[in-house]
């Protein structure tokens, strides 16, 4: 009867479903367009894959998300070239931080995709006109210390010459705080860089109009420092939002955000998650802006120092994109 006992238990083991594998994601404010696409990522993934459940924590900075990826805390974070490099060389957020270059070579890339144009928006009835008129303006540039916040900044000092915390203010929010401040009217700038249509301008321009405001001059040596090799210009186009009051496309700038994944996550499992991603990609709605701007190529572009996950270059090697 032991014997028997035993061998119907070991039976039940083999037939028995094997347990979920759970990934730890995190990204930022819900409400974003970029943390919406990794949301979708994660769905298309838990849905298309046998065995594997990513599991999706929203809130916080990425840049602090991508430190956790690199402890093994996190399996994936949003992440950028421009911020990788920084982590890597232990520079500007993470000066203070003496382990993010250690940390870093356990940070891997699954895929780029569009961050969105970075849009400076005012009430259409703001005497703003210009980003060179937001001296002595309340403005959102994102979370402090965050990636987001240094792109604004750089960019608004690169193109008028005006600096954050002294020309204007440069106010202390997070993301969800920074936008209902702008909907409360307490502040004169809000930004937020989103592909078009931003959830947040819809919901804006149902009740008041909002004007779009680029540099007087969006050329120039200090720009061409700020773009880098990373950063581009973009267009904030016109006609988008009903209470939209520009007569024209906006000059502005974007640049590539990316899905980051432990280096030391098993091949296997990232090939299959990205495998997974793509091979399903037409299962993204087609009114999803973001999914309209994925593209193959550029998901598995070298940019910075951030190197492809093994897994991740093997299906891009798959599908011709990568050699």
């Amino acid at each position: 009867m032991q014997k028997l006992g035993l061998a119907l238990a070991a039976t039940l083991a083999l037939s028995a479903p094997a347990q979920a594998e759970t990934l730890k994601m995190a990204t930022i404010a819900p409400s974003l367009g970029a943390a919406i696409s990794m949301a979708t990522f994660a769905n298309i993934v838990t849905k298309n894959v046998d065995g594997i459940e990513i599991e999706v924590a929203a809130g916080g900075a990425a840049t602090l998300h991508m430190m956790e990826v690199g402890r093994g805390n996190l399996d994936m974070s949003m992440t950028s070239p421009v911020v990788y490099n920084l982590m890597s060389g232990g520079k500007a957020m993470y000066a203070k931080q003496a382990d993010a270059p250690e940390l870093a070579k356990n940070v891997n890339l699954l895929m780029w995709y569009p961050y969105g144009a970075y849009h400076f928006a005012v009430r259409a009835d703001s005497d703003i006109q210009t980003l060179d008129d937001i001296e002595g303006a309340s403005v959102f540039l994102g979370p402090q210390g965050g990636g987001a916040f240094n792109a604004a900044k750089g960019w608004v000092a690169s193109t008028t010459g005006l600096v954050a915390g002294e020309d204007y203010e440069a106010i202390k929010a997070n993301w969800q705080t920074g936008y209902q401040a702008f909907l409360d009217g307490k502040i004169d700038v809000y930004v937020n860089g989103c592909l078009d249509p931003c959830g947040q301008f819809i919901q804006f321009t149902e009740t008041e109009d909002v004007r779009f405001i680029a540099p007087e001059d969006h050329t120039g040596e200090a720009v061409d420092k700020f773009l880098g090799k990373f950063r581009y210009y973009a267009e904030v186009p016109a006609g988008v939002y009903e209470g939209q009051k520009n007569d024209g496309p906006v000059m502005s700038f974007d640049t590539a955000v990316g899905i980051a994944v432990r280096a030391d996550m098993d091949e296997e499992t990232v090939y299959q998650v990205t495998k997974a991603f793509w091979d399903n990609i037409d299962q993204v709605t087609s009114e999803a802006p973001w999914a309209k701007a994925l593209n193959l190529e550029f998901a598995a572009s070298k940019r910075g120092l951030a190197e492809l996950h093994p897994g991740a270059a093997r299906y891009y090697r798959e599908v011709s994109v990568l050699k």
